[in-house]
């Protein structure tokens, strides 16, 4: 017991140290600027299937499970704005950014570890080149950038899922759906929602490096550290969420 304390303050001090230089390194000339895009890519834009198809269902299945409930207390009415309310504040930022602690992080914590397993961080090193500004900072920036609009775009999609399912069993047009869902929206219902996804992958691409750049000797720690990214980005997602619904009940 007393050694697995001990192992949690450690990691959780290599963590802090871990992070603290992101924020020295990020200030410091020259910037990988073309890494910073290609990660861009390969972070968002190859993300975007998978997160639309997510998106989509969740917003029809939302809608199609929610409509018996609503029509039983004559607020059939409401239906879109309930549907996209709860997809932009709670539902799409979570699950979206679930998705991508799954896909991201892993992702990330296996491509270092394995350039960790195969000394090719070691040779950067020996190259004169610092490996922590050039996979690390870019690689946390792009997912710090590339989440939240992973996020917007699910909302749409999600919204537009709603829709669809709305007219299973309705008839409303496009335009008068948007515009009931606009309606009803307000911009304190985006903005705290916005924020929190900046620290979704702030962190999700934080844990991804770290556990992939700290990953130890054997081709086995390459799985271990992408692992451990997924679980530990994941619990972090809901850490902050829960954070930011209690900060934003007692400002907003």
């Amino acid at each position: 017991m007393q050694a697995y304390i001990k192992n949690i303050f450690e990691e959780t001090g290599n963590f802090s140290i871990f992070a603290g230089r992101f924020f020295k390194e990020i200030f410091k000339l020259p910037f990988q600027i073309n890494e910073f895009f290609r990660q861009c890519y390969a972070i968002g834009y190859k993300s975007l299937p998978l997160v639309s198809i997510t998106g989509f269902i969740m917003g029809l299945v939302l809608t199609i499970q929610s409509r018996p409930t609503m029509t039983k207390f004559g607020a059939e009415s409401w239906l879109p704005s309930m549907v996209s309310l709860s997809l932009i504040r709670e539902i799409a930022p979570v699950i979206t950014a679930l998705i991508c602690a799954g896909k991201i992080a892993s992702g990330i914590g296996a491509e270092l570890g394995s350039m960790k397993v195969t000394e090719q961080i070691d040779a950067m090193e020996v190259s004169a080149i610092n490996p922590y500004r050039y996979l690390v900072v870019t690689r946390i920036l792009a997912t710090t950038l590339m989440v939240p609009i992973l996020v917007l775009f699910a909302d749409l999609i999600g919204i537009f899922g709603g829709y669809i399912g709305y007219n299973v069993r309705g008839s409303m047009s496009l335009l008068r759906y948007f515009s009931d869902v606009v309606e009803h929206l307000e911009f304190l219902d985006l903005m705290p929602a916005v924020i929190k996804t900046f620290f979704f992958g702030f962190f999700i691409g934080l844990i991804g490096c770290y556990k992939g750049f700290n990953a130890k000797n054997g081709t086995a720690s390459v799985g271990i550290a992408a692992n451990e990214a997924v679980v530990a980005a994941s619990l972090s997602i809901f850490i902050i969420d829960m954070l930011a619904v209690q900060i934003t009940d007692l400002f907003f």
